[in-house]
């Protein structure tokens, strides 16, 4: 479950998918370059399905996963919380800080996906006439959503650092060491 879920998000996120249909498939490609599926030199594809076939309308999947990474960021956030209690009270180590910036990292990923703009503003017409939904896709979209390839790689690392740390410590390389 721990890596299903947060991987199917990752896998078919669009930031992720741009760069692996580039590297993997060189769709599209480089200006210059003819497309790899082309029948002729620098011409179109002769059938382009685009997502509409196995295995890439699984991509399609993204918009469910999302439900998925938004109760896993809860789960983080929840230990993130849990890491500033001590057995004689609360305070803060160094590993409070990595697993509080790594739900932070986490959750600005998540809310920035386009799966979570579409549910905050898709179906609606005209977003002038709900007002809540659009003050909502406007801070996603202008906020969050314009910086999701930063916050893609972020959230990748920070969840990397925040498990290496935790092993460190479980393991006894190492203590979490407390400021106050």
């Amino acid at each position: 479950m721990i890596l299903v879920f947060p991987g199917a998000f990752r896998t078919t996120c669009y930031y992720y998918r741009k760069a692996y249909y580039r590297s993997f498939w060189l769709s599209p490609p480089g200006c210059t370059i003819a497309d790899a599926g082309s029948t002729t030199p620098g011409g179109p594809r002769s059938r382009y399905t685009g997502e509409t076939r196995f295995p890439l309308i699984l991509q399609n999947l993204h918009r469910y996963t999302w439900y998925a990474a938004v109760v896993f960021a809860g789960i983080l956030t929840w230990d993130a919380i849990a890491s500033f209690r001590f057995p004689n009270g609360v305070g803060v180590a160094l590993g409070s800080l990595i697993f509080t910036a790594n739900a932070v990292f986490i959750w600005a990923y998540t809310l920035g996906c386009h799966a979570c703009r579409h549910l905050c503003g898709g179906g609606v017409k005209k977003l002038s006439k709900a007002p809540v939904r659009r003050w909502f896709w406007t801070n996603i979209s202008n906020g969050l959503n314009e910086h999701h390839q930063l916050f893609a790689w972020c959230s990748l690392f920070s969840i990397i650092a925040c498990d290496f740390y935790t092993w460190l410590v479980a393991s006894g390389t190492m203590h979490d060491p407390r400021f106050f």
